[in-house]
């Protein structure tokens, strides 16, 4: 690894034309980080909201609430190989994470030569947001490699060559063949519709790539060619069932997108200026602090006029969706991961536009090790806790524990029958939670993967309110096994419910632990005799 980053950072090595030797570096790079996700992935057990896009697995579509189904699919493939396991869940979006890499890493190196893409492979290894999101099962994956191989096929349309000859003069026009730009238009077209298909907010990407063409006076010739337009084209096909299914859905998922990001906006003010600082704040932790100066150097580098213009393309699809998500967060907060997609034109940049000092080079360097140790420690701490963080603030703690407490629930769920004369059956005996996170975590780790139901009585609607209802699925007399958090005082929801059923019994507290630390305190609830009506999520409170 040293001597690979030292040769990295060698100008010497940007300067001797194509050079099989760094690039055979870049690929084994991209492969030795695909196998320690891989090894990481199997151990760590899943987080909520990977166990949520798991549930979706189960109830394939071409869409859902909260995302597109690009997720959806990929756990189901691995399912289908690997069974309802942690690495089951996660060896296809983690073999797409290792595409996704290997697609920026073509990219610098149609931009830069080989070398370039000995230097973005080291950068999109050791950065924390690829880094870390690689090995979880989320839409960000397949979103970056979308987004990955997008660029790399405009960049070919345009008339760059897969290894680009690092000796030529960038001021030279590259004019490709028309048919094979054709071809390279057709694939960034299906390359896009899979990065929507997977997160909604892929189509700033071609925004920012218009946006170039507007800007730039060459670019602007290339909006007269079918290339561009064939595209669109593609992309909206590939997009079709998607699009139908929000049609039949009453367009709820883009409702919820646009409402999520784009709401009434919250905490005046201030609390606008404290969003912005957290979202700046998130975008250098997760570039990590050294990198990041380095990244927005490139970028303002690719901003500057160009004869070619192809690093202002990279440049403007990393502008624009940092742009956007600047403006949501006058309104809403942005969560750290959200931009990841302005990222990968931003690594193409930076790896192929090497500091020209010294000094400059050593602080790369510098930054390159910052950033492969905090990557490093990420993966240690989520197999073994080095933090100094207490359990409950710890989001690394929220995958563990969950074991223990689908064993109690299941026991109590096998108990309901044997409680006293008349109870319910064994197959009136349903399982549930308040928030969608608890209820998938339960469907994945119970022993028979049954359906839990996501009440959603106090918290936000989600995909949980799209299938079928406890309310509608519980006969007259069934009893439910209902997991909430644990409150000092009797918890809302048992409120609300107790309109429907005859009795609700608190029981058994659980708590979900790594190691000897406390993570939450959850609280089992036996709710017998099933009756008629249900609350409402609007509904006042039974008074005490």
């Amino acid at each position: 690894m040293p001597s690979i980053i030292h040769k990295s950072l060698d100008p010497a090595e940007f300067r001797t034309g194509p050079n099989p030797v760094a690039w055979k570096q870049a690929t084994r790079i991209v492969w030795t980080a695909l196998a320690l996700r891989l090894a990481v992935g199997a151990i760590v057990p899943l987080f909520p909201d990977e166990a949520y896009y798991w549930d979706w697995s189960r109830h394939l579509a071409a869409g859902y609430f909260d995302h597109p189904p690009a997720i959806a699919w990929l756990i189901r493939a691995g399912t289908l190989l690997l069974g309802d396991t942690s690495i089951g869940v996660r060896l296809l979006p983690i073999l797409v994470s290792g595409a996704a890499a290997l697609g920026i890493v073509r990219a610098a190196r149609a931009v830069g030569g080989d070398a370039s893409a000995r230097l973005a492979a080291v950068l999109v290894t050791v950065i924390p947001l690829i880094a870390a999101g690689s090995v979880l099962a989320t839409p960000d994956i397949p979103m970056l490699c979308g987004a990955a191989w997008t660029l790399y096929a405009v960049l070919r349309a345009l008339g760059l060559p897969d290894n680009a000859d690092t000796d030529a003069s960038p001021d030279v026009e590259v004019e490709p063949d028309p048919r094979s730009a054709a071809n390279w238009w057709l694939a960034a077209g299906v390359a896009i519709g899979l990065a929507m298909a997977s997160k909604y907010t892929s189509v700033l990407l071609p925004v920012g790539v218009a946006a170039a063409f507007i800007a730039h006076g060459k670019l602007q010739n290339r909006l007269a060619q079918r290339g561009p337009y064939l595209a669109v084209v593609v992309a909206t096909i590939v997009l079709l069932p998607v699009l139908g299914w929000n049609a039949v859905n009453d367009w709820i998922s883009f409702r919820f997108q646009f409402g999520h990001g784009l709401g009434a906006p919250k905490g005046g003010a201030l609390g606008a200026v404290n969003r912005e600082l957290e979202l700046l704040g998130g975008q250098v932790g997760l570039v990590s602090p050294i990198l990041f100066f380095f990244v927005a150097r490139a970028v303002r580098n690719g901003l500057r006029y160009s004869e070619e213009g192809f690093r202002l393309v990279l440049a403007m699809t990393c502008v624009v969706p940092l742009a956007f998500f600047a403006y949501s967060a006058t309104r809403r907060s942005v969560e750290a991961n959200w931009p990841a997609l302005a990222w990968a034109g931003a690594i193409v940049l930076a790896a192929s536009d090497l500091p020209p000092s010294r000094r400059m080079r050593a602080w790369l360097g510098g930054g390159i090790w910052l950033a492969f140790a905090l990557s490093l420690g990420v993966y240690v701490h989520v197999i073994v806790p080095i933090l100094p963080l207490p359990a409950p603030r710890d989001q690394v703690a929220k995958a563990f524990g969950w074991d223990l407490v689908a064993t109690v629930v299941d026991r109590k769920r096998q108990a309901i029958p044997q409680l006293r004369r008349g109870a319910a059956p064994a197959d009136h005996v349903f399982v549930a939670a308040e928030r969608y996170q608890d209820a998938a975590e339960l469907a994945f780790h119970l022993p028979d993967h049954p359906q839990v139901y996501s009440l959603n009585l106090t918290g936000r609607a989600n995909q949980y309110d799209l299938w079928s209802q406890l309310r509608d699925d519980a006969p007259l007399g069934s009893a439910v096994v209902l997991l909430l958090d644990d409150e000092d005082d009797e918890p809302r929801v048992i409120r609300k419910l107790g309109c429907c059923f005859t009795r609700i019994d608190e029981s058994e507290g659980v708590s979900l632990m790594r190691g000897d630390e406390v993570v939450k305190r959850k609280r089992i609830w036996i709710l017998t005799g099933r009756s008629d009506g249900w609350p409402l999520r609007d509904q006042p409170l039974l008074p005490k």
